[in-house]
């Protein structure tokens, strides 16, 4: 067996360990999965009226500032109401100051230049994390903003709502159930078919399968080009540092970055020094 029909062979291997708990593979699942959307956000929000016009997986949103993050599930309700869901394995990765950061992001991106802020829609973060992050032995804990008056607290109402799913719950409820699907690795086992059916083309269709495999493909090329282009970015800045180089000759010695991006490099290193 050659190099080649190894790595497809732990591809099939890999495939077959995936849950929607992995985000690369849940944003395949419901990319353009309308149903499974909806199933998901009317069984974490509690309500059967929910209708998605719109889904987007992996859409990358920025600030003014170019600060970006990249919003595993991007979905919009029949009321304009704006969804982002989250998956997150490392409870690093699911602190408040990112819950902040995704859920302003969302807001600008909904406002428009002509808006009147009073008609911006309700946005939701909702995070599914797989530990419980919280710590408080819940299914789900939504956050809200209260005003304090005196002793009292009074429910803000912004409109901004940031959800923390708890994926180690198994009760014997809707939610309980949903997070035993997140954590499936066979579609057989799970219990509600938006899910199961699209985990079933990728895990079990050849077509699916395919697919699948060549997106891992692209990651680790991605990956593979990612790691190139850090080496090379230290390595240039190593010698910024050391001043003895112009950019030009730099450039000759880092073909992999162009002038502009040594130009950026050299910025970020003076206003760091």
């Amino acid at each position: 067996m050659n190099t080649i029909e190894q790595t497809h062979q732990q591809d099939l291997e890999r495939l077959k360990s995936l849950r929607y708990m992995d985000d690369d593979f849940m944003t395949v699942c419901l990319a353009d999965n309308f149903e499974g959307v909806e199933l998901i956000l009317r069984i974490v929000l509690g309500r059967n009226d929910i209708k998605v016009k719109l889904v987007r997986t992996q859409e990358p949103l920025k600030n003014l500032q170019g600060r970006s993050a990249i919003l595993d599930v991007h979905a919009i309700d029949s009321t304009k109401k704006e969804f982002d869901v989250e998956i997150q394995r490392k409870d690093a990765g699911a602190g408040a100051k990112r819950a902040r950061h995704n859920s302003s992001l969302l807001d600008a991106h909904i406002l428009k230049p002509s808006d009147d802020t009073e008609d911006i829609p309700d946005s939701y973060v909702i995070f599914i994390t797989e530990n419980d992050v919280i710590q408080g032995n819940q299914p789900i804990y939504p956050v809200e903003r209260y005003i304090t008056i005196g002793e009292n607290k009074v429910l803000f109402g912004d409109g901004s709502h940031i959800i923390y799913v708890n994926g180690k719950y198994r009760g014997n409820d809707e939610i309980g159930k949903l997070m035993h699907d997140f954590s499936c690795t066979n579609p057989e086992d799970m219990n509600y078919e938006a899910l199961a059916k699209k985990a079933r083309y990728f895990k079990q269709d050849k077509k699916g399968v395919a697919q699948m495999c060549k997106i891992m493909e692209d990651m680790r090329n991605e990956a593979a080009q990612k790691a190139v282009l850090e080496s090379a970015k230290e390595t240039a800045e190593r010698m910024i540092k050391m001043g003895k180089l112009s950019l030009e000759e730099i450039a000759l010695c880092v073909p992999s970055l162009s002038l502009d991006e040594l130009r950026e490099l050299e910025a970020e290193v003076m206003q760091l020094a």
